[in-house]
This record gives C-alpha cells, sequence and structure tokens, in this order.
C-alpha cells in the first residue's frame, strides 16, 4: 500500500482552532498586538494566524503564515507572535510555527482588515 501524500478529502487544510478554551480569547486579543510591518493591520485581522491549538496544560501551538514567502520578517515575525503572547496570564509555553501550505489570500482578511485597506 502506497502512502497518500494528498490530504483526504474532507480534510481542512488548515487545523482548527480550539475556541472553546478557557485562554482563546486572551490569546486572539495577544495576537492583534503584532503588525506586519509593511500593512496598517493587525496580524490576526489579516489572517495570518491559521490556528490557535491551546492543550490542557495551557501549552499553545500557533500555526501561521505570512503574506508572501519573501516577506522581509518571515524571520522575526513568529518571535513576535510568542513575545506577544508568552506575557498572557496562564499561558505555559508557545510554539509558533510557519508555513506556507495553504497559501495566504485576500480572502483571509476579516471584513475590518478589508475596510482598513479600502477593500470594502
Amino acid at each position: 500500500m502506497t502512502e497518500a501524500t494528498e490530504p483526504l478529502e474532507g480534510t481542512p487544510l488548515i487545523a482548527p482552532s480550539n475556541t472553546d478554551h478557557p485562554l482563546y480569547d486572551s490569546l486572539v486579543e495577544a495576537c492583534r498586538t503584532v503588525y506586519d510591518p509593511e500593512i496598517p493591520v493587525n496580524i490576526y485581522d489579516l489572517g495570518l494566524i491559521y490556528t490557535i491549538d491551546v492543550n490542557e496544560e495551557n501549552e499553545v501551538k500557533i500555526t501561521m503564515t505570512l503574506t508572501a514567502p519573501g516577506c522581509p520578517v518571515a524571520g522575526e515575525m513568529p518571535g513576535w507572535v510568542a513575545e506577544a503572547i508568552e506575557p498572557v496570564a496562564g499561558v505555559k509555553e508557545v510554539d509558533v510555527t510557519l508555513v506556507w501550505e495553504p497559501p495566504w489570500g485576500m480572502d483571509m482578511m476579516s471584513d475590518e482588515a478589508r475596510l482598513e485597506l479600502g477593500f470594502m
């Protein structure tokens, strides 16, 4: 039997966040304090944060992307996100993973971000 390289049909490209965790809203607010230096909108509303996963020990795993692989802050942005989340009360540790699949698209922005950037 060969190993499948394509995700199973119906498998989401972006893992869902566990929004029912008590820390979730605080983590979102922390993410909203981080801005892409070239775009005057926070990275959460830009749609750059794909998944916020918090386990029972309050260990936080963030999966994020950037607007483009050639983004000049690619090496720094995950650290900025970790630095924003670490001080949140109750957080034990933070792990930020940068991914390129699925690629970011303007359709991932919140309505607030679209309005701020003049796309609405």
